[in-house]
């Protein structure tokens, strides 16, 4: 009996020993997996860094150095930081590099666009997407809001962009930067006023979205009147 008793007591140790490595054994399955999630992410940024490098010498462009990372270590080495993404993944994109961009320059491209209807003017209550992304990040982020107007098209061809860019942002010095930077890309820029106004350049998005399916084109902006 005392035999029993004794055996019957060693499986229970080994049991609960087994019920208490379980929850390690996850975590450490967990932390593998993120590590192998994180290093097949780095590859597939870093591939494409690598390509569009590749397309950059092929257009006879000696390209930069051109790297991949996620968007929290590549926020931390820019000193100003482009935000493309669909405004579905606008929020938690700004959420990853809240804390790598303090005091930089983020330049805010998002349009507050709401599938399938993306031709119809749909801001958000907040008011603009660079509304959201200022109060997101913070005043000591200069958001400036630019680049809706250009068309996808004409930023992807070899060739001169036709376009004007509406730069908005709290910073005067900071929307200065960009426009310098719009320039060297042969475009004209101008200050189009506080990061309130940036509601005026996103719904101005789904009206030339509507005017290039009319008329079969890449229309974009021009001002006239300032030389």
């Amino acid at each position: 009996m005392e035999g029993l008793k004794f055996s019957l007591r060693r499986q229970l140790i080994l049991v609960s020993l087994l019920l208490l490595s379980l929850p390690w054994a996850g975590c450490q399955f967990i932390r593998e997996m993120e590590g192998a999630l994180r290093q097949g992410q780095e590859q597939g940024l870093q591939a494409t860094a690598e390509a569009v490098a590749a397309v950059l010498a092929e257009r006879g462009i000696a390209p930069p150095a051109i790297s991949g990372a996620d968007n929290a270590a590549t926020a931390q080495q820019g000193d100003i930081v482009f935000v493309t993404v669909p405004f579905g993944a606008h929020q938690p994109t700004l959420e990853s590099i809240r804390d790598a961009v303090q005091g930089k320059v983020v330049v805010d491209v998002t349009v507050p666009l709401v599938p399938p209807k993306v031709a119809r003017v749909q801001l958000p209550t907040e008011g603009s997407a660079g509304q959201i992304a200022q109060t997101l990040l913070g005043e000591a982020v200069h958001v400036v809001s630019a680049f809706q107007n250009v068309a996808a098209a004409h930023l992807q061809a070899d060739m001169e962009i036709p376009c004007d860019v509406l730069v908005t942002g709290n910073d005067k010095p900071a929307r200065q930067t960009v426009i310098d930077l719009i320039e060297s890309m042969g475009m004209r820029g101008f200050h189009a006023g506080l990061i309130n106004n940036a509601a005026a350049a996103e719904a101005l998005t789904s009206i030339l979205i509507n005017i290039n399916k009319q008329y079969k084109t890449h229309a974009g902006l021009r001002l006239t009147g300032i030389d």
